[in-house]
C-alpha cells in the first residue's frame, strides 16, 4: 500500500493499543510480516511539557520501519509547537487519533470526543498536515453514538485537508468495544474517498479478514485485540491476501518460544520486575485455547521474578524450563 511517500510491504497493519503495543510487542509482531505498525498513543500535551515517559513511548527501532507514530490532542497550537520534534522522529508516518473511547481521554475533548467537534477536528488535521514532513493519517470511529454517525463526512473532510490514509474502527464511541463492529460504514467510506481506507474492528480470524475485504472493499486490515497472544494471525492474513495460501497453525512449542521471547524483550526494555509484572496480561492471552488455561493464568498472576515467569510458561506449554 502507498501512504504518501511510504510503501508498506503488505496491507495488514497493527493497531495502536495503549499499554500493549510497546516496543517489545511490536518486535514480536514484526517477525510475523506486519505491513505497518503504530506506536501507543502519544499525548501532544505531555510532549509539549517534556514528559520523560512520553520520550520512552516514542522509542522506535530501525528494524520496525515502516512505522507510524500516533498522537492525540485537541489543541492545535500545542501541536504546532511540537511539530519540529515530531518531524525529527525516526518513524515514517504521523497518525492522529480520533477514535480512543477512554473517559480520561474523551473528558479532555481528545480522542473520539473530536467526532463531536468537526471544526476543531479539521483544525487539528490541517495543522498536522501543514507542518508535518511526513505523511499524516487519521484513525477514527464511526461517530459519537448511533444517532450521530458522521464518519463519511469526516473521511471526506480529512481527504480534503490532505490526510494520506484513514483507518476506521467500525464502532461508535459509546459502544467502546461491545456489540459488533458495523462494517457497512467501511464500504460507504471507501466509496466516498480516493485515499486508502483501512478497516478495523472484529477481525479475530482469517475468515473475519476475508469477510471484511469482501464485504467492504477496504484497502487494508488493521488488527488490534485479535493479535493479543496471537501474532500468528498477522502472517496468516498476510499470506492469504498475497497468494491465497493458508498457513498451518503454530505448534505448542512455537507458542512457547514466542511467549518466552516476548517476555525476554519486556525484561530487556523495562527491567526484570516490570517485565515480570507486564508479562502477566500477555501470558494470559498466549494461554488462550490451551488445556487448563485458567490454572496457568492464576499462576502467572502470582509471579514476580524472571525465573517464576519462565517456569509457568514452561509448564503451561509443556516444555522443559
Amino acid at each position: 500500500m502507498q501512504i504518501g511517500n511510504v510503501t508498506t510491504c503488505n496491507d495488514v497493519f497493527l493497531a495502536p493499543m495503549a499499554g500493549v503495543t510497546d516496543i517489545a510487542f511490536r518486535t514480536i509482531c514484526k517477525q510475523f510480516n506486519v505491513g505497518l505498525m503504530v506506536t501507543e498513543m502519544i499525548s501532544v500535551s505531555a510532549l509539549y511539557y517534556k514528559d520523560k515517559k512520553t520520550k520512552y513511548l516514542m522509542q522506535v527501532n530501525e528494524a520496525e520501519r515502516p512505522m507510524s507514530l500516533q498522537i492525540f490532542t485537541a489543541d492545535a497550537e500545542k501541536l504546532k509547537a511540537v511539530m519540529d520534534e515530531l518531524n525529527a522522529g525516526t518513524y515514517d508516518i504521523l497518525d492522529i487519533n480520533m477514535g480512543c473511547p477512554a473517559p480520561k481521554i474523551v473528558n479532555n475533548g481528545e480522542g473520539s470526543a473530536l467526532m463531536k467537534s468537526p471544526e476543531l477536528a479539521r483544525k487539528v488535521i490541517s495543522t498536522a498536515v501543514k507542518h508535518s514532513s511526513k505523511p499524516v493519517t487519521l484513525k477514527m470511529r464511526l461517530g459519537w453514538d448511533a444517532s450521530n454517525i458522521n464518519a463519511v463526512e469526516y473521511a471526506k473532510m480529512a481527504e480534503a485537508e490532505g490526510i494520506s490514509a484513514i483507518a476506521v474502527h467500525g464502532r461508535t464511541r459509546d459502544q467502546f468495544y461491545s456489540g459488533n463492529a458495523d462494517w457497512t460504514w467501511l464500504r460507504k467510506i471507501k466509496q466516498q474517498v480516493s485515499i486508502p481506507v483501512i478497516g478495523n474492528g472484529d477481525v479475530f480470524t482469517l475468515e473475519n479478514a476475508i469477510a471484511m475485504k469482501d464485504e467492504t472493499g477496504v484497502d487494508g486490515i488493521m488488527l488490534g485485540r485479535g493479535v493479543q497472544g496471537n501474532p500468528w494471525l498477522i502472517a496468516e492474513i498476510a499470506a492469504y491476501l498475497k497468494n491465497g495460501e493458508r498457513l498451518a497453525p503454530p505448534s505448542i512449542s512455537e507458542k512457547h518460544a514466542v511467549a518466552l521471547k516476548h517476555f525476554e524483550l519486556l525484561v530487556k526494555y523495562k527491567g526484570a520486575h516490570i517485565g515480570a509484572l507486564e508479562m502477566r496480561k500477555h501470558a494470559a492471552w498466549y494461554f488462550k485455547g490451551i488445556p487448563n488455561a485458567a490454572y496457568y493464568k492464576n499462576n502467572i498472576n502470582r509471579t514476580t521474578t524472571v525465573e517464576e515467569v519462565k517456569c509457568v510458561l514452561a509448564e503451561a506449554f509443556n516444555v522443559t524450563a
